[in-house]
């Protein structure tokens, strides 16, 4: 019965009867007893009424080679193997323990007893390859006969390939551990779990980190932890490396660090460094380079590695080296200062040396200028306040010079100067109003209002006015210039000396230290209004400028009038202060004249009546603003005596009624009277029209009579001329025909002599053309020809030449006892074939020809004969001739 059969009838429990196949088994459970037992096939089991199959048939377990399986609370077995029974027959089992089972030499496979558990199926051996192993852990005190050694509880160790692991049931496989490989220039960082002695033979007590630098792979013991793989850093003469202790010990060169030490590692101390388990790497240091124009100083540098804090020290180049711990450079690499002749620098001592540029000895504060053209690199006793350069000035350019010992400033005008160590750039202030006056122009921009009155303005109004006055910022230590235009002026007063200088142009104006431009306040607009316009130069005119005024007469009509007054300032002598002062003396006399110009109108307005004013308006302001000499007549001007201003002329622009009545009837009266004058110049333009019209038509009558009688002697004159030049056309066409022809004739044979004559000249240039190449043909062909027969007489005679050559040596070569055996070959072959054959004659025929026999034997054997004795005698030597 198969195991399905087997197995199908237990589970069904049809009937008593159990077939166990070969290599199976069942548990029997006897429920009078309770006791379970081990039945093997192969068998057949009759099942009694007690007795209950609880297990199987289950096939038993086979172990192969390299295999193994764990057996939980396995049966007891004596000293020959064989299994211990109790006294009711079960079997004995020792509790809660494994037996790990291997492969028998037989293989036999085996059941499990009743109490005995599958802890682990058959698994394959755990195979340990090389550079592997496997960590184990002793569960159980045991004795160890592989490394003869008592393994307590806890222990751990590992088991290294290439092996193949047998388990057991004191240990336990905690985890595979491959081998570390570390390749050139790498190291592994190891802790320590426990105290331990590593492979080295050296003690490490627990949490202890050490380095591997051994190349090849690596395989950390059981209490050893691999903390990380440390990679060498590669050291150049370009690069180094900033290390920092952190606990006293003797690193790899033999040196002893101190806790938190620092230093460097450099290419003259190793070229790859791994670093230690004690070094921290603080940062990879770059070197520093200096060329031969170029310097640096060192704060705090070291000294026999010690740091010397709160010194200097300077390196000049050339020269390539690497920062040290705890240094640090002053402002980095500094160029050398290159002076020219036009520069300098200012030095100020900060700590007491002696100067070997100048051979003097500073002392701390001094300061001093080294000139060009040379190159200067400062010590570290010396502080670089600031370069110098001379600066060029024209004869028009300066600037502000301060002493800053003495505090005086002066100005330094028209020279190439450069500062000295005890002077620096003053800068000038100036209010802002003059500073943006400097930037316009004096004449263009003179009615443009400044910016802070502009800001009163609308922004319309402000983007209009003041478009024009963007001004770059002035450089506040050079000299303050002006450029006073022509016919104006300007004053200067200067507060240390208390003294007002005027300047005329066209001049340019340069302002000392302590001088400052008087600032004009003028009035502007209309009507005028005060401090309208700023400036800061005089003009001295002529110019205009224009007010309104409200006049009201003696029948009390106000009117508004518009005037415009030309002016200009009358100036004796330029020269004379006094007289030039008094241009000034006025702060704004636009706002002066024109008030006091208004006045006067008003006085002499207001004693006239509003017609007389009206018809005589200007002679009534002017008479009133000039004034009326001895003869009553009108002055042409009007002084002003205080600064010399004079009115020379008045434009009424406009006259118009304040009132609105009066300017109603004004208008009506004005609308009538040039309704009135328009009628009369109408009319008067009619009769005019009418009496032209008629002057015109009689003109033209008599011009068209004139006209004919012209015309009709015009055409009498005409018929004349064409009488006459019919005749003449007449006359002349016959003249001409004659004459043409005749020319015509005297052409054609002058034409044909000329052309006979070139056809016989072409001719003849042909004919000496085709003789020349004729001639030149037939000489370069007999060229030809003679050339190649040259040619073929010479290849005629160098082939006969190779040929003779080529015989000859041929012969030389053959041999001539060769060439006498050739020539016999044929004869001797038919001799000594006829020998071969026993014949002593032989004819042959075709059968035709009629054969003499008569002595033919007899002249057979003799010419045979006679043949090959002459055959015999062919002299050796041959001559042959070779023709082609």
């Amino acid at each position: 019965m198969s195991k399905t059969t087997a197995t199908t009838d237990n589970k069904s429990g049809s009937g008593p009867l159990y077939r166990i196949p070969p290599y199976y088994y069942i548990h029997v459970l006897d429920q009078n007893t309770n006791v379970t037992r081990l039945e093997i096939g192969p068998k057949t089991f009759i099942k009694q009424d007690n007795e209950t199959v609880t297990v199987g048939p289950e096939k038993m377990i086979t172990v192969p080679p390299r295999h193994y399986c764990v057996i939980e609370s396995p049966v007891v077995r004596n000293e020959a193997g064989d299994v211990q029974f109790d006294k009711n027959g079960q079997a004995k089992l020792i509790h809660a323990d494994l037996d790990i089972r291997l492969a028998q030499p037989d293989q036999a496979p085996f059941p499990l007893y009743p109490g005995e558990i599958l802890r682990q199926p058959v698994t394959p051996l755990k195979v340990v390859p090389a550079n592997s192993a496997l960590r184990l852990k002793a569960v159980l005190d045991f004795e160890d006969e592989t490394a003869k050694e008592q393994r307590r509880a806890g222990d751990e160790w590992l088991f290294e390939g290439p092996a193949t692991y047998i388990p057991r049931k004191e240990v336990s496989v905690e985890e595979q551990i491959r081998a570390t490989v570390i390749g050139p220039n790498q190291a592994i960082r190891l802790c320590a779990k426990k105290e331990i002695i590593d492979r080295a033979g050296q003690h490490r007590v627990t949490g202890e980190e050490w380095l591997v630098k051994k190349t090849g792979a690596y395989l950390p013991l059981a209490y050893e932890t691999v903390v990380s793989v440390e990679n060498a850093f590669v050291l150049t003469d370009k690069k180094a490396l900033h290390i920092r202790a952190l606990k006293t010990f003797t690193d790899n060169f033999g040196k002893e660090r101190m806790n938190g030490e620092e230093w460097l590692v450099t290419l003259a101390d190793t070229e790859t460094h791994i670093l230690s388990v004690y070094e921290q790497l603080v940062a990879a240091v770059d070197v520093i380079t200096l060329n031969s124009r170029q310097y640096c100083v060192i704060l705090d540098p070291v000294a026999d590695g010690k740091p010397q804090l709160g010194k200097k020290k300077l390196v000049v180049g050339e020269k390539s080296f690497f920062l040290q711990p705890g240094e640090k450079l002053e402002n980095g690499i500094q160029d050398v200062f290159i002076l020219g002749e036009d520069e300098g620098v200012i030095l100020k001592c900060i700590e007491e040396f002696k100067d070997e540029h100048a051979n003097v000895n500073r002392n701390p504060g001094d300061r001093w200028m080294i000139r060009g053209p040379t190159d200067y690199i400062p010590p570290t006793q010396v502080e670089v306040l600031t370069r110098r350069k001379a600066m060029p000035l024209d004869e028009n350019e300066g600037i502000y010079v301060r002493d800053i010992k003495t505090g005086c400033v002066r100005a330094v005008i028209g020279e190439t100067y450069m500062l000295t160590q005890d002077e620096e750039l003053w800068q000038k202030e100036l209010p802002k109003q003059v500073e943006e006056l400097l930037s316009r122009d004096a004449l263009a921009e003179r009615n443009v209002l400044t910016r802070n009155q502009a800001s009163d303005k609308s922004q319309s109004q402000q983007q209009t006015t003041t478009s024009n006055t963007n001004f770059t910022k002035r450089d506040k230590s050079k000299l303050v210039t002006y450029r006073v235009p022509h016919n104006a002026c300007v004053q200067i007063y200067d507060y240390k000396a208390k003294k007002a200088r005027i300047i005329f142009g066209p001049e340019l104006v340069m302002l000392g230290p302590d001088e400052h431009f008087t600032l004009l306040s003028l009035s502007g607009s209309v009507p005028k209004k005060a401090n309208q316009i700023q400036t800061l130069c005089l003009l001295l005119g002529p110019d205009f400028f224009t007010d309104v005024i409200v006049i009201e007469t003696a029948d009390h009509a106000r009117l508004s009038l518009q005037l415009s007054y030309n002016w200009h300032f009358q100036i004796p002598d330029i020269n004379d202060e006094k007289e030039a002062a008094k241009l000034f003396s006025v702060p704004d006399f636009v706002g002066d004249a024109a008030k006091a110009i208004a006045s006067r109108i008003r006085g002499a307005v207001a004693g006239t009546q509003f017609d007389d004013f009206h018809k005589n308006s200007a002679q009534i302001i002017r008479a009133s603003v000039f004034g009326l000499d001895a003869n009553q007549h009108i002055r042409d001007k009007f002084i002003f005596p205080q600064n010399n201003l004079v009115i020379t002329s008045i434009d009424i622009q406009s006259v118009e009624p304040v009132d609105q009545r009066t300017r109603d009837a004004l208008q009506k009266s004005v609308q009538l009277a040039i309704e009135i004058t328009t009628n009369s110049q109408e009319a008067a333009a009619k009769h005019e029209a009418s009496r032209r019209e008629q002057e015109a038509k009689g003109l033209l009558e008599r011009q068209r009579i004139k006209d004919e009688a012209n015309a009709e002697e015009v055409r009498k004159q005409l018929l004349e001329l064409q009488a006459l030049s019919a005749a003449v056309e007449s006359t002349g066409q016959a003249k001409a025909e004659a004459q043409s022809r005749a020319e015509s004739a005297r052409i054609e044979g002058e034409a044909a002599v000329e052309q006979a004559a070139l056809k016989a000249q072409a001719t003849q240039i042909e004919a000496e053309a085709e003789l020349s190449r004729l001639k030149l043909a037939r000489e370069a062909e007999i060229k030809f020809v003679r050339e190649q027969n040259e040619l073929e007489i010479s290849k005629k005679s160098e082939m006969s030449s190779i040929e003779t050559e080529k015989f000859k040596l041929q012969v030389e070569s053959i041999g001539a006892s060769t060439i006498q055996s050739i020539a016999t070959a044929g004869p001797d072959t038919q001799v000594k074939l006829l020998q071969a054959l026993g014949l002593q004659s032989m004819l042959v025929t075709d059968g035709h020809t009629p054969i003499n026999l008569m002595g033919f034997g007899q002249g057979l054997l003799g010419g045979l004969t006679s043949t090959a004795i002459k055959n015999s005698k062919i002299p050796t030597g041959y001559h042959v001739e070779h023709k082609d």
